[in-house]
């Protein structure tokens, strides 16, 4: 079965698609796609870096257990 992409291959497959949109259109086709690419890859880095991050957690925020004994004894 052979590589896939192969110098021939990537040949015929760039002929195929001068054929199909023409010399005017490949180079419009070409920018697209990669301003296409270039959102997504800065969407994705977005989205990575909007994860907010965990708030540790405060030595304030937690009772130690004999205190809140005591707090529920007074009640």
């Amino acid at each position: 079965m052979g590589d896939l992409f192969t110098p021939a291959h990537i040949l015929l497959i760039i002929l195929v698609a001068l054929l199909l949109f023409g010399p005017k259109k490949l180079p419009e086709l070409g920018r697209s796609f990669g301003r296409t690419l270039k959102e997504f890859k800065e969407g994705m880095r977005g989205a990575i870096n909007d994860d907010p991050p965990e708030k540790p957690a405060d030595s304030s925020d937690v009772k130690p257990l004999q205190a809140a004994v005591e707090n529920s004894d007074r009640r």
